[in-house]
This record gives structure tokens, sequence and C-alpha cells, in this order.
């Protein structure tokens, strides 16, 4: 099994954080020892903890381990923007080494790391750096979410470019049905299929409050056996 998984997203609000969580349950009914880790989050509440963001919470609910927020979630960004104008209204600077320093302790109390991105694949840190950057130093295998929409096949396709373009390989997709009214899906899947040169995980169907149920059911994890 690989040790850690890169989600990358083909846009933002495309259902990284709901395919992460199926993934992650799909894990744990196989018996794997799981961490989610979510190194940059931006949009957070502030609690009596400190700034926590929902997404991240979501993640270190659905891993087998046991987890500080602190682990799942390095840099909690306040403002619900891009991390790196999020990061400036923070005055905080996202520094690579703490993102590996993090991933590398989870990695060592885990059996496999889901690491969740933030946007898409090309989403900005800071005005120099986009956070695709730290996970080719890292050489993760990544899982492509697709949001099926319009307009989700020029996406989908760019995306999977983009990430092999950077040297890394697309080891698994996932379709999430983020609006039941989509036309023409079916054929949207079939062309998915062929332009993605990676296996289909899974299929998730439109489920209301998705993140706070049991959607491990739609994800076949043996296709990221190593």
């Amino acid at each position: 099994m690989i040790n850690a998984l890169f989600i990358a997203g083909t846009d933002t609000e495309v259902g990284k954080t709901v395919a992460s969580k199926a993934i992650l349950q799909a894990l744990a009914h196989k018996g794997y020892v799981t961490a989610g880790y979510k190194p940059v989050a931006a949009g957070c509440e502030q609690t009596e903890q400190g700034p926590h963001n929902s997404d991240a919470l979501h993640l270190q609910k659905a891993a087998t381990l046991d987890l500080s927020y602190e682990e799942v979630n390095p840099y909690p960004l306040m403002l619900p923007a891009s991390p790196h104008i999020a990061a400036k209204h923070d005055d905080v600077s996202i520094c690579f080494d703490v993102l590996s320093e993090g991933l590398a302790k989870l990695k060592e109390k885990s059996d496999v790391v889901l690491v969740e991105g933030a946007g898409g694949w090309r989403v900005p840190v800071s005005d120099q750096e986009c956070l695709s950057r730290w996970v080719k130093k890292e050489k993760l295998p990544v899982v492509l979410v697709v949001g099926v929409k319009l307009g989700c096949l020029s996406h989908a396709m760019l995306t999977a470019e983009a990430i092999m373009q950077d040297g890394l390989e697309i080891v698994g997709w996932v379709a999430n049905r983020i609006n039941p009214g989509t036309e023409h899906y079916a054929e949207i899947i079939e062309m998915l299929e062929d332009k993605i040169p990676a296996p289909k995980l899974g299929e998730i169907p439109y489920v209301p409050s998705a993140k706070r149920q049991d959607i491990g059911k739609y994800i076949d994890v043996s296709e990221l056996s190593a």
C-alpha cells in the first residue's frame, strides 16, 4: 500500500474533503492505520483551542489515529480566501520544511497518510510559491478529485496534464457528483475514464451532508496497493 497520498482537486469546492473522507473510511475498513493531513487550510473559525478549519476537523475524525488538531493542520488561516491572501492577512509565512516535518511524523505513526490539498493544483501559498511545488518535492502520488459538473472535463484534463508535467504519478481519480441535476452524467464519466490516465477509484453520488456520513463504500482502495 502507498504510504502517502495527495488529494488534488480540479478546482475549489469540488469535494476534496468528501473524497478524502471516503478514502480514509475505505482504508479503515481494510484495517489500515490512517492519518489525515491538511497542511494549509484557509477559512477557519476561532475556538477556545485556537483557529480550526472544518475540513481539517473532518479529516481528523475520519482517520484511525488519534491526532491533535495541530498535527493535522499546521497552518490554519482565518480568511476564506486563496492561501497566499489568507497567509498575508494573518501575517504568516508558509514554510515547506514545516509541512515536510509534519508529514514525516505522521508517516512514522501510520500505514497511510492522506494529504488533502487546498483549492486547485496551482493554488498559491505565497507570491512566489504554489503548494504543488511542495507536493513535487515530496514526490507524493496523486489522487485527482473531479467534481462532476458542466466544465469539469476541461478542468480535469488540464489538471491531469499539469500533474504529469510536474513529474508526479496520478494513481487514481474519484468522481464526486456535486450537482444531482447534472445532465449527461454517464457520458461525462465515460470521457473522464478515457482521458485520465489512472484507474477510477469510485463514484460518489450526490449525498446530502456527505461529510457526516459513511461514504467509504463508494471507493475501491485495492487500486492503491503497491
